[in-house]
């Protein structure tokens, strides 16, 4: 299902609605009580899926499970917001279970990163749902109070809008269009499917972690040789943290492997952005039409 514009967007939260959290990937290592907190603390009132506590092998619970516990929240119109406790790996195992029809018929927020990026890029191509990459309940510990902030903004339709110096390999220029994207492994893992998304006119956002310094060389030529990248509207780089390199150097970092791809494109190029797996993880809402305007010493992010 192909739209020009994203036709799913959920409705702005407001105090003593119900948010579920549940984990479609990886297992929790701990309680969630922080985030439960900030969350009630927010004037929301927080259900937890029975994925929380559950354990088979490395998941949160078996696929079964885990797809179950993603469907009740989906069926269930009380639910305002589904959160993803966390990511690692997972949901992809468990994706083609889950029917989203009754999302398309009462869309609600649903947030994460990382290994979530399989339900972003999943419901934009099918639905042209807009979603929150933000911060979730397992990071929040750790999280700066900025992105959390963002989080609730987002979540409460309140207006996000970012600002920051820029880099030294930033690409100047301005840009509109519906921001797309999330973990760049994943969105490689998620080519030819149905979860896949044209970014053809799109603001393309991209991050990663504990990444080999070729590994992302190799992806961002994948995506290249791939005609993904030729017809962007910009690109917005977040943080490519804990990169690993060889014995033998690769010899760019990933910013320079990244300008090294897209140099022969015109399209505006940023770096740095604060987002990804860091601790000021900020909030993007993607699927929504986004402004970026990148000059020699500031970026502007705005939607």
């Amino acid at each position: 299902m192909v739209q020009s514009t994203p036709i799913l967007q959920p409705q702005p939260l407001k105090k003593g609605d119900k948010i579920a959290i549940t984990c479609p990937a990886k297992k929790l290592p701990n309680p969630m009580d922080d985030a439960v907190a900030l969350l009630q603390s927010w004037g929301l009132e927080v259900v937890l899926g029975e994925t929380v506590n559950a354990s088979y092998h490395q998941f949160a619970g078996d696929d079964d499970l885990r797809a179950r516990d993603l469907q009740r929240f989906i069926n269930d119109d009380s639910i305002k917001a589904i959160i993803a406790a966390r990511g690692g790996y997972g949901t992809m195992r468990m994706i083609d279970k889950v029917d989203f029809s009754r999302f398309a018929q009462n869309p609600k927020w649903l947030v994460g990163f990382s290994d979530i990026t399989v339900l972003h890029t999943h419901l934009f191509n099918n639905y042209q749902a807009q979603t929150i990459h933000g911060q979730m309940p397992i990071n929040i510990p750790d999280a700066s109070a900025h992105s959390l902030e963002t989080l609730r903004k987002a979540l409460f339709g309140e207006e996000l809008h970012y600002h920051f110096h820029s880099h030294a390999l930033n690409r100047d220029g301005n840009a509109s269009g519906i921001l797309v994207g999330g973990n760049l492994s994943l969105l490689i893992a998620v080519g030819g499917s149905v979860s896949d998304i044209d970014y053809s006119g799109k603001i393309l956002f991209i991050e990663d972690v504990g990444e080999y310094l070729y590994s992302i060389d190799r992806m961002m030529r994948n995506l290249k040789r791939a005609g993904k990248l030729t017809n962007l509207a910009g690109l917005i780089v977040g943080g490519f943290s804990e990169t690993k390199d060889n014995d033998i150097p690769f010899g760019q970092t990933a910013a320079q492997i990244i300008t090294d791809v897209v140099k022969e494109y015109n399209y505006p190029v940023c770096f740095d952005f604060p987002a990804g797996h860091i601790p000021d993880n900020c909030s993007l809402i993607l699927g929504k039409m986004v402004n970026l305007s990148v000059h020699k010493t500031e970026v502007n992010v705005k939607y």
